[in-house]
């Protein structure tokens, strides 16, 4: 037994001994090519260990290399994929006899990565290109967290990366994350493994870190406490929560993020937006949760610029795009900061305006990022100057199609509902809005949403309408569509009808004078017109429709006690012009308007016309003329044959407006004479034309006459 005793323990200590001497016989060069032979089978790339090679068994196993180096795809750079200065690796050898793995060191110093993107592919790819493909894995066979996955006991000693470089390049742009350090602390794997760093990404400083519960629970399927978080100037997210017992891999949690520019953040992605004020911070707090193929949010609070609000959110990453279902709830919103700005082509308008539609093409991407059913709530949202209150928006996007519907809107004292699509999945992007309102203050909503500040009343509408093209010049060339409106109690503000009309009846009345005898067209439409003038009525309607961007409505109709008055005309909304007639009549005394006079049955037509900036309207002479041409006509053919084409044509005006013959006027008239004669308006309104006409030949053939010299 001594000498069985005695055996071993000199097999022992020559064991121990050769564990000791035989690094120090043994040269490098034995190792060096079968360790790197071995690297390379495995990686399908020369690996090279040019430093030196130190190997040493006992008191434990550790290995040292100096200038590692891996060898970079063929079809990229020259230089190395991977390099690094110095590598350590330690391993406590008598604990394996126990199944327990005890890493005491394992230590990268200035490791270098090389990462490049080709349209042929990229370098990190490690797999044979000659090999057979491998045959795919069965569905299911994935990893499962179950009791028993994880039967090995280890712990980690001195793991750290220290000063590593990460580069990256696709041709287009290059990337890279210096001075990375990276600790991790794993006494056991039932303790709770703990891993922070930090590092500089593209010149911004960042620190990060993160806890685990247990890499045991985890591995079997157990509720397993995890808690990460990454800071620094662009961005600051923290998660604090747990992975739920299961078999997949979950997370649940308390989460908050504070991103304090927007712009910054996009800036250092590689995606600058275009230059403002807004898109600046974001924060959030809530909680999430979800798998590798589904994310959950609920928002508590929200804050977006000024915007704040609380919703949730879910995303479904399974399929070929992701999909987004969700709501948000916002007190207010002013969408106006983040309209696009007017288009570098698109001149200003004289006088700030309304510019010319753009020629500049629209980008519709961003309808095929994702697929989405989302609701919004606003209690005020503000577009352009449009103010709505409590809206209610539901928004679908299927396959680059976007249906919006608000479905309740109030609106300026009003109520309706308003269904957008938008769809692009062809070359052409269409679009429609179908569009009903009710109750609307129609004063404020036509000036907010146009400018137009022509029309007050209480109103109800319609809109069917429909286009496409990929600018907006072109959406209003191919604009086409329908339409009704109806207003009560309202006014058209700027102009006075009834007085207009008493203006024409008052020339009859009056001693016009010589200076009265020379009044022009023109100051008889700035009698008619003015700023601060109104026309009352009770109902204002009528039908329009819209082809190939031009809209013609031939039916209105407007009702007052005083006036009844009908239109028809065309706006032409790609050339931004316009030409619309009104037929006013009154129907009975216009006191109350600014005079008392009877002038049932007048007719005095007003004419609106030019672009949209700068509208003129008054009188329509045009009209005037023509029925005053035939009337004369008339009466010289088969009138009184002693009566001049002058006197005929001014009974025929007079007839025309629905005032009577001059002769009887003049009998009846007698009685009442003064010292002072009196003027026929309808002579004084045809003189005035006659000498516009005259003063206008008169000036042509001085034009024509001011090159002569005799």
């Amino acid at each position: 037994m001594k000498r069985l005793g005695l055996i071993l323990l000199v097999l022992v200590a020559l064991v121990v001994g050769a564990a000791f001497i035989l690094p120090a016989v043994i040269p490098a060069s034995a190792y060096r090519d079968r360790v790197e032979a071995a690297a390379g089978d495995a990686l399908n790339r020369p690996v090279a260990l040019a430093g030196d090679v130190s190997l040493t068994i006992l008191p434990r196993v550790q290995v040292v290399a100096r200038d590692v180096t891996i060898a970079n795809a063929e079809g990229f750079s020259n230089e190395p994929f991977a390099q690094m200065g110095e590598m350590r690796v330690g391993l406590e050898l008598i604990p394996l006899l126990s199944r327990r793995v005890e890493i005491t060191e394992f230590v990268l110093v200035d490791p270098v990565i090389r990462l490049e993107q080709r349209a042929g592919g990229n370098n990190w790819t490690f797999a044979d290109l000659d090999a057979a493909p491998a045959p795919a894995a069965p569905a299911g066979d994935g990893f499962v967290r179950q009791p028993g996955a994880l039967p090995i006991d280890a712990s980690f000693g001195d793991v750290r990366i220290e000063n590593a470089s990460i580069f990256y390049s696709d041709g287009s742009q290059s990337r890279e994350i210096t001075g990375l350090d990276l600790a991790i602390a794993l006494p056991s794997l039932d303790a709770p493994t703990a891993i922070d760093g930090s590092l500089s990404a593209d010149g911004e400083a960042m620190t990060f870190d993160a806890e685990l519960g247990s890499i045991r629970d985890f591995f079997e399927g157990r509720a397993t406490p995890l808690t990460l978080s990454l800071g620094g100037n662009l961005v600051d997210v923290s998660f604090d929560g747990e992975i739920p017992a299961s078999q997949d891999i979950e997370f649940a949690g308390d989460f908050s993020a504070d991103i304090p520019s927007i712009r910054a953040l996009a800036a250092f992605a590689g995606s600058p937006l275009p230059p403002g004020e807004n898109l600046q911070r974001f924060a959030a707090q809530g909680r999430i949760e979800g798998t590798t193929s589904r994310l959950g949010l609920t928002a508590r609070s929200i804050r977006f610029d000024e915007i704040r609000g609380s919703g949730n959110l879910a995303a479904d990453l399974s399929g070929s795009r992701p999909r987004l279902t969700g709501r948000l709830d916002l007190d207010e919103l002013n969408v106006n900061p983040y309209l696009p700005a007017p288009a570098e082509d698109a001149a200003p308008a004289a006088g700030g305006g309304i510019p010319p539609w753009s020629e500049e093409a629209i980008d519709f991407a961003g309808l095929g990022i994702a697929d989405a059913d989302l609701s919004l709530n606003i209690g005020r949202l503000q577009v352009r100057d449009i103010e709505v209150t409590d809206a209610a928006l539901r928004a679908v996007v299927e396959n680059r199609r976007l249906q919006a519907v608000l479905e309740r809107i109030s609106l300026y004292e009003g109520q309706g509902n308003v269904t957008i699509v938008a769809n692009a999945r062809t070359a052409t992007p269409s679009f429609s809005l179908d569009a009903s309102l009710a109750g609307l203050d129609a004063l404020p909503f036509l000036d907010a949403a146009a400018g137009f500040d022509r029309l007050a009343g209480t109103g109800a509408m319609t809109l069917s309408l429909a286009t496409s093209g990929n600018s907006q010049a072109a959406m209003m060339r191919n604009l086409g569509g329908n339409g009704e409106f109806n207003f009560a109690d309202g006014a058209i503000v700027g102009i006075n009808i009834a007085e207009t009309i008493r203006n024409v009846s008052g020339f009859l009345d009056r001693a016009g004078g010589a200076q009265a005898a020379e009044t022009s067209e023109d100051d008889s439409e700035q009698a008619s017109v003015g700023e601060r003038q109104e026309t009352d009525f009770s109902s204002l309607g009528g039908t329009f429709a819209i082809a190939n961007g031009r809209l013609t409505n031939n039916d209105l109709l407007m009702l007052s006690p005083l006036l009844r008055v009908e239109g028809q005309g065309w706006v032409d909304l790609p050339g931004q012009t316009l030409d619309y007639r009104l037929r006013p009549r009154a129907v009975a005394s216009i006191e109350g308007q600014g005079g008392a006079t009877d002038l049932q049955g007048i007719v005095v037509p007003i004419r609106f016309r030019g672009d949209f900036n700068n509208v003129g309207y008054g009188v329509d002479t045009e009209a005037v003329t023509r029925a005053l041409l035939q009337g004369a006509l008339s009466n010289t053919i088969g009138g009184d044959r002693n009566q001049s084409p002058e006197d005929a044509a001014r009974d025929a005006l007079r007839n025309a407006l629905g005032l009577g013959n001059k002769d009887s006027e003049d009998t009846a008239g007698e009685e009442g004479q003064t010292d002072e004669e009196e003027v026929d308006p309808a002579e004084q309104l045809l003189r005035g034309l006659f000498n516009q006409r005259r003063d206008r030949s008169q000036s042509e053939e001085t034009d024509d006459n001011s090159g002569d010299p005799n």
